[in-house]
């Protein structure tokens, strides 16, 4: 027990990190971003439940009759693990999630495990414990541990390939990280910059066996998440890779175009806060001369998200624990010298002062909670294809609703936006729920539907969590809105 609290023992730091993230799989619900619920959650439940959400599949009714570019994966991986479930009978949303969230929280702790291996074996046992405390215990880590972001879950197959690749025992060794590292790839086609830059650095080097085994690797991998899965769905290989790469040449630059060339290094820098973030930001450059292995790979991925006009805060965090560790070892070299012992120590302490409540705050936080609980107030209901009104005449913004909450995949969804709409609901309109969006003359909209829906009855109210009412706050366009939903007993 003694050695569980010591707390210079890495048999700490990891099960501090562990009970974390555990914390978060279990308290930090609903999803961050819209695609990790609507791209993996929303499309691979339903596959489960014979249908498809996003009409990916080449014999669903609605599919394009060619692939849009989205790599089956890791929305596959989900597809098992929510099939696996079912057949278990475990079919609540809620309990569902918090498998899920439970299975990435445990797959997150790798991170610091690997961040650790790769510190002491470059590094120090001195710097293997600060990796390891801030890959563990890093204020944001749980929040997006426990998220379904491709750009999350592809982090630890880079690290413990790059762990494989650092320890040299053989040739296999380089074999065995392309096909670990490969997988990353498969994740998120991006990655592929990362590796890329590894083989660019064996290239430098003019080491071309360790070059070509970890390329063999990484193409195995490829050929067989991606050639042969597509194969057997589209009937031809990576035929997602080809429509990923059609559309971002066609349309992907300008979707969701962003002029902040500055905004990855913000977030490379920010996590670690102030002011530790700007003593991080010279270093991780000044790691370049004695760690050009892994500085080469994170920064020619840093500079390619940073050149590509869409650009979005969560793109960066596949390379957010190398940045780190890179930054951490050449500050630990500058805190040796005199003048900057201080400066360094104070940094240090200030950061933990802040990350530690803040750390707290994210690990208990929920997201999008109004949208998860209007509609998980519909699952176990009696109805087959739900006819929903969204009523946002209040002047509130409408967000997509997550059917996989209320197992409602067929649910038929209707908008009122203005007040002027109000005279087309006439008796003909059937809807079977009406969700009320915003505050805002709330009561008086809800009245004005007493004639037509006289046995309407209020079913819930869903409240934003904390975290939705400051980004709304901060910005009106994350619509986490306070949701009301009625039953209109029409049926």
């Amino acid at each position: 027990m003694t050695s569980i609290f010591d707390w210079k023992n890495y048999k700490t730091l990891l099960f501090l990190g562990l009970i974390i993230r555990l914390v978060a799989a279990i308290f930090s619900e609903g999803y961050g971003m819209h695609d990790d619920h609507f791209l993996i959650v929303e499309a691979s439940t339903s596959w489960v439940d014979g249908y498809d959400y996003n009409n990916w599949l080449p014999w669903s009714e609605g599919n394009q009759g060619h692939p849009e570019g989205h790599s089956f994966t890791y929305v596959g991986l989900n597809y098992l693990l929510f099939y696996l479930l079912k057949l278990i009978g475990l079919v609540d949303p809620y309990w569902m999630m918090l498998v899920n969230r439970i299975v990435h929280a445990l797959f997150s702790m790798l991170i610091p495990i690997y961040g650790i291996r790769i510190a002491e074996k470059l590094m120090n046992q001195t710097i293997a414990k600060q990796v390891g405390w801030v890959l563990a215990l890093l204020w944001i880590v749980p929040f997006i541990s426990v998220r379904n972001l491709v750009e999350v879950t592809a982090i630890p197959f880079l690290m413990m390939g790059t762990w494989f690749l650092i320890r040299e025992r053989g040739k296999w060794d380089f074999l065995l990280a392309g096909l670990i590292m490969g997988m990353s790839v498969s994740f998120r086609y991006q990655v592929g910059v990362f590796l890329i830059g590894i083989a660019l650095y064996y290239l430098i080097r003019w080491e071309w066996k360790k070059m070509i085994h970890f390329c063999i690797g990484v193409l195995l991998t490829f050929v067989l998440t991606q050639g042969l899965v597509d194969f057997l769905i589209w009937g031809y290989p990576f035929a997602e890779f080809w429509g990923y790469v059609t559309y971002n040449m066609k349309e992907g630059t300008q979707y969701m175009a962003n002029s902040n060339y500055f905004m990855y290094f913000y977030v490379c820098f920010g996590v670690l806060l102030f002011p530790l973030g700007i003593l991080a930001l010279p270093a991780y450059f000044a790691s370049a001369k004695k760690y050009f292995f892994l500085f080469l790979p994170t920064f020619l991925f840093l500079i390619f998200h940073t050149l590509y006009p869409n650009r979005q805060e969560r793109f960066i965090a596949t390379i957010l624990p190398f940045v780190i560790l890179l930054a951490i070892a050449v500050m630990n070299v500058w805190q040796e010298n005199g003048k900057w012992a201080k400066v360094y120590r104070f940094s240090w302490r200030a950061f933990w002062v802040l990350n530690i409540p803040l750390l707290l705050f994210f690990s208990i936080t929920s997201s999008k909670v109004s949208r998860v609980e209007s509609m998980y107030a519909l699952y176990g209901n009696d109805l087959e294809n739900e006819a929903i009104l969204v009523e946002a005449s209040g002047d509130a913004s409408i967000s997509m609703l997550p059917k996989f909450y209320g197992k409602a995949w067929y649910a038929r969804f209707y908008e009122r936006t203005t007040q002027e709409q109000l005279p087309n609901l006439n008796e003909s309109a059937r809807f079977d729920y009406i969700f009320f969006v915003g505050k805002e003359r709330i009561e008086e909209r809800i009245q004005e539907y007493d004639t037509i829906y006289p046995n309407k009855e209020l079913v819930r109210k869903c409240i934003p969590s904390l975290m939705d009412r400051a980004l709304h706050s901060l910005n009106p366009r994350n619509s986490n809105e306070y949701i009301e939903v009625w039953k209109t007993n029409v049926r």
